[in-house]
C-alpha cells in the first residue's frame, strides 16, 4: 500500500510538472535507502526537505492522495476570541509538546461545525507522524487532521505563538552601558573596548530580527546628543520608534553596525557609504541594504551618523500582476501597454511608494526563455529570474551601463530610473527601434511625467510615439479588519462634501480605524491606488501639438474623457471596498480640479 501511494504521489507530481524525471529518481534513492529506518520519511517530505521542492505544491498533492481534506484560512474566521481559543489549547500543553507542535508546524482551530466534539487540527504536512502524538495532549475525544497551506498556517502560528527573539532575550541578562564618562572626546582604543562587549552585537542583530517579523520596510538609526541613539522601524509607511540606546556612546554603536556592514569602513565618518548586510532569519535568506550617512547636532567634538537599513525581503516581492490590485481602467490600461511589442511603460510617484514591486510584477508577465531581459538598477534590490540584472560599480557606471545596452542585444529592458536627458533618451531610442521598456520618474502625478520629460530636452513627438503609459501610484494603508468600525452617522456629511454621492453613502459601508494589539493604530498593511495614463491617439495629438509648454490640464482632461480614474477616483474606490478610510485617502491624494 505504501509503494502504491509513492507511485501515485510520484506519478501525479511529475504529471503536473511540479517535478521532474530526474529529482523524481533522485528522490526515490533516498526513499529507498531510507526503508529500513525507523523515522523514514515520505516522497512528499524527501522532495521538500533534500530536493527543495515547493513545499505547498508538493503537499497539496500528498495531502490529497492520503485523503486528507484541505482547509483555506482565508475562509475562517479568525478574530481574537478564536486566537485566544487556539492559544488556550497550545499553552495547556507540556513544554516539549509546545515545542513540537511549533516544529512540525500544527495548530488546533476550531470544533467541527457538525460534530461538536471533535476537534479540526491543520497541519502543513498531515503525513507528519508528530502529529498524532501532539493531538492526543489536547484531551479531546475526536480530532481530523486537516491540511492548510504552509505560508497561511505559519502567519497563524506567529500571532498564537509569537517567535522569540534570541539576541533581545541575550540582553535581558546583560544590561548595555557603554558611557565614556564627562569627557567628549575618545580614543579609538577605548572605542575598540567598548564595541567588542556582545550587548551592542546582540541590540543590532535583535533589531535587524525584530524589523523582519513586524514587518518593517525599513530600519532607521540615528545618533544623538546626550549618548542617545534611537532605533526606528518604518512600518506601513510611518517611523515608529522601537528602542533608545542611552548611556552609550552614538560610535560604538555605529561601529558595531560597520563591523556587520559589507562594503564599508569603520573609521570613516564624514562621508557617505553603502553597503549590505545578509542574515538567514526564521528559516529566510534576507538582504538589507546598508546606508550610512554623517549628521550635525550641537554636539561638535562627537562625529554622529544616520544610519538607514531597507529590508529587502524576497518574501514580498509579487510575480502576479493580478495580486497588485489595479483598479477598474487602470487594469485594463496596463494590461494593454505591456502587451505591445514595443514602447515605455514608465511608473511615477515619489520614494516608497511601491514603483519596483509594481514593475517587478510586470516584468515577470513579459519574461520568457525566448527574449533577453535586461536590467540596469543601482543599485539591485531584488533578484528577478529570466532576467540578466547588469552590475553598477566603479567599472561600470549607470550611463556607460545605459549606451551599453544597445549593443547587448535586449528585447525587454528595465531602467531603475529615468534620472537625466541621457537615460531618458536612450530608453526612447529603445522603444522607437522595437524594444519594451520599463522605468521610472519622480513625480506627483501621470500628466506631470510628460511634462518632465519635455523640460529635459525631449522632443513632443518622441514623448507622443515611445510612451504606451504612464502609471502614477501611491500606497495607502489599510484598515485592520479584526478592529474597524463603520464610521458615526455624524461622519456621513463629510463623505458627501469630500465628493461621494448620497446613493453612494446609503450603499456602502465606510469605515473608521479604531485599534487593538493585533494592528498599529486601526491600520495594518498597505494597498496601492493608481492613475493610468494611456498613451491614446487624443493624448498623443495634444502632446504633439504642444508649443513651449505641455498643457498638463488638457492632457488630465482627455485621460479621464478616456476612462482614468486620478489617484484620488482611486482611494475611493478603496473607501468603497472597506479597505481604508477618508483620512487616509485625504493625507495621500490632491483634489482632482
Amino acid at each position: 500500500m505504501a509503494d502504491d501511494i509513492t507511485d501515485k504521489i510520484g506519478y501525479t507530481l511529475l504529471k503536473k510538472g511540479i517535478i521532474d524525471y530526474e529529482t523524481l529518481e533522485k528522490s526515490l534513492r533516498v526513499k529507498e535507502s531510507e526503508q529500513n529506518k525507523k523515522d523514514r520519511r515520505n516522497l512528499g517530505q524527501i522532495l521538500v526537505s533534500e530536493f527543495n521542492g515547493d513545499h505547498d505544491a508538493v503537499f497539496r498533492e500528498v495531502a490529497s492522495l492520503y485523503a486528507f481534506r484541505e482547509i483555506y484560512l482565508n475562509d475562517e474566521v479568525i478574530d481574537a476570541a478564536r486566537i485566544d481559543f487556539i492559544r488556550k489549547l497550545v499553552d495547556g500543553l507540556p513544554d516539549q509538546m509546545r515545542e513540537l507542535l511549533v516544529q512540525t508546524r500544527m495548530l488546533p482551530l476550531r470544533f467541527d461545525t457538525k460534530q461538536s466534539d471533535k476537534l479540526i487540527i491543520v497541519c502543513s504536512d498531515p503525513t507528519d507522524r508528530s502529529i498524532p502524538l501532539i493531538a492526543r495532549n489536547f484531551n479531546v475525544k475526536k480530532y481530523e487532521i486537516t491540511y492548510v497551506r504552509l505560508k497561511e498556517l505559519q502567519t497563524l502560528l506567529e500571532l498564537v505563538i509569537p517567535p522569540q527573539n534570541e539576541f533581545l532575550k541575550l540582553l535581558e541578562d546583560n544590561h548595555i552601558s557603554v558611557d565614556t564618562g564627562e569627557d567628549d572626546s575618545f580614543d579609538e582604543e577605548a572605542l575598540n573596548a567598548e564595541i567588542n562587549k556582545s550587548a551592542l552585537a546582540n541590540l543590532f542583530e535583535g533589531s535587524i530580527v525584530e524589523a523582519v517579523r513586524q514587518g518593517a520596510s525599513d530600519i532607521h538609526i540615528v545618533a544623538s546628543e546626550g549618548n542617545r541613539t534611537n532605533f526606528l522601524f518604518r512600518i506601513d509607511g510611518d517611523l515608529r520608534l522601537w528602542h533608545v540606546q542611552e548611556n552609550t556612546v552614538p560610535e560604538a554603536v555605529l561601529a558595531v553596525i560597520k563591523d556587520r556592514t559589507k562594503n564599508v569602513d569603520r573609521f570613516e565618518r564624514e562621508a557617505t557609504q553603502d553597503g549590505f548586510i545578509q542574515r538567514v532569519i526564521d528559516g529566510h535568506q534576507l538582504r538589507f541594504r546598508v546606508s550610512i550617512m554623517p549628521i550635525v547636532t550641537t554636539e561638535f567634538k562627537h562625529k554622529f551618523e544616520s544610519v538607514v537599513i531597507r529590508v529587502l525581503d524576497d518574501r514580498k516581492v509579487i510575480t502576479d500582476l493580478s495580486k497588485l490590485g489595479l483598479q477598474g481602467p487602470a487594469r485594463d490600461f496596463f494590461y494593454k501597454a505591456i502587451s505591445k511589442p514595443q514602447g515605455i511603460i514608465i511608473l511615477t510617484g515619489p520614494t516608497g511608494s511601491g514603483k519596483s514591486t509594481t514593475l517587478i510584477a510586470a516584468l515577470y508577465q513579459v519574461i520568457d526563455p525566448t527574449v533577453n531581459v535586461l536590467t540596469i538598477e543601482e543599485p539591485v534590490e531584488y533578484i528577478i529570474k529570466g532576467a540578466r540584472q547588469l552590475k553598477i560599480g566603479p567599472k561600470m557606471s549607470f550611463e556607460e551601463s545605459i549606451r551599453g545596452i544597445l549593443r547587448h542585444d535586449p528585447d525587454i529592458v528595465l531602467v531603475g530610473e529615468m534620472r537625466d536627458k541621457i537615460t531618458a533618451e536612450t530608453a526612447i531610442k529603445l522603444a522607437n527601434t522595437g524594444h519594451l521598456v520599463f522605468s521610472t520618474l519622480h513625480t506627483n502625478d501621470a500628466p506631470s511625467a510628460v511634462a518632465r520629460l519635455y523640460k529635459m530636452g525631449i522632443e513632443p513627438f518622441l514623448i507622443a510615439y515611445a510612451i504606451n503609459i504612464v502609471v502614477a501610484q501611491r500606497l495607502i494603508r489599510t484598515l485592520c479588519p479584526l478592529c474597524k468600525l463603520p464610521v458615526d452617522d455624524d461622519e456621513k456629511e463629510d463623505l458627501v462634501k469630500f465628493g461621494f454621492t448620497e446613493a453612494d453613502v446609503e450603499k456602502y459601508t465606510f469605515y473608521r480605524a479604531a485599534g487593538c494589539d493585533k494592528c498599529n493604530g486601526g491600520y495594518k498593511g498597505r494597498a496601492a491606488i493608481h492613475e493610468a495614463l494611456f498613451f491614446s491617439k487624443a493624448i498623443k495629438k495634444i502632446i504633439l501639438n504642444a508649443g513651449e509648454k505641455v498643457d498638463e490640464n488638457a492632457i488630465r482632461d482627455q485621460a479621464s474623457k478616456d476612462g482614468m480614474w486620478t489617484l484620488r477616483r482611486s482611494g475611493m474606490e478603496r473607501m468603497k471596498e472597506g479597505t481604508t478610510t477618508l483620512e487616509e485617502v485625504i493625507a495621500n491624494t490632491v483634489e482632482d480640479d
